[in-house]
């Protein structure tokens, strides 16, 4: 699906201090990320980094490519859930259907339902490297599909039911950016 941005939008997609999240159509965000070897404080910093500027935004979660790093990171926080990373994550199981309304930090102001499953258990490693298995349903688990995508160089637009898809506000009380 081509995204053309309404005049009255693209302002959203500037790059800045203040706005940090790569947009589209930054080559990145269709990359496959690269998977991390080793965790280092390095690592440890981007996660704080990526914390840091999924909270300025507003977001639900965010993917290390968003800030432009390939590497296999998300962080999670639906419903005000402590920001929770997963380091080389990966989808071992899926149930259920669930179809809601989806935005993108890399894609604001744009948003439209998508069909996920609605249980999902997901294998990753934490911060400190422990192997661990996350069960999630519901938000949560719509938030960690859409950031595994993103690992993946898919974006929810590939996902969208086109007939449902609208323009709107990110920064208003209408919609919560993933």
């Amino acid at each position: 699906m081509q995204i053309v941005v309404p005049d009255e939008w693209k302002y959203l997609y500037e790059t800045t201090k203040e706005r940090p999240v790569v947009k589209i159509p930054a080559e990145v965000l269709r990359q496959v990320a690269k998977p991390v070897e080793k965790i280092t404080k390095k690592t440890n910093f981007m996660i704080d980094d990526m914390v840091r500027i999924m909270k300025q935004a507003n977001g639900a979660g965010i993917a290390a490519p968003q800030i432009g790093i390939s590497q296999r990171i998300i962080i999670i926080a639906p419903n005000d859930m402590k920001p929770t990373a997963l380091i080389n994550p990966v989808l071992i199981r899926g149930e259920g259907e669930q179809i809601g309304q989806e935005g993108c930090l890399s894609i604001p102001g744009l948003y439209g339902d998508v069909k996920r499953f609605d249980y999902v258990e997901v294998e990753a490693l934490d911060r400190r490297g422990r192997e661990m298995v996350f069960e999630m349903e519901g938000m949560a688990a719509r938030v960690v599909q859409h950031e595994i995508d993103h690992l993946n160089g898919v974006l929810f637009t590939d996902h969208v039911i086109p007939e449902t898809i609208i323009w709107m506000d990110p920064e208003g009380d209408d919609g919560e950016a993933e």
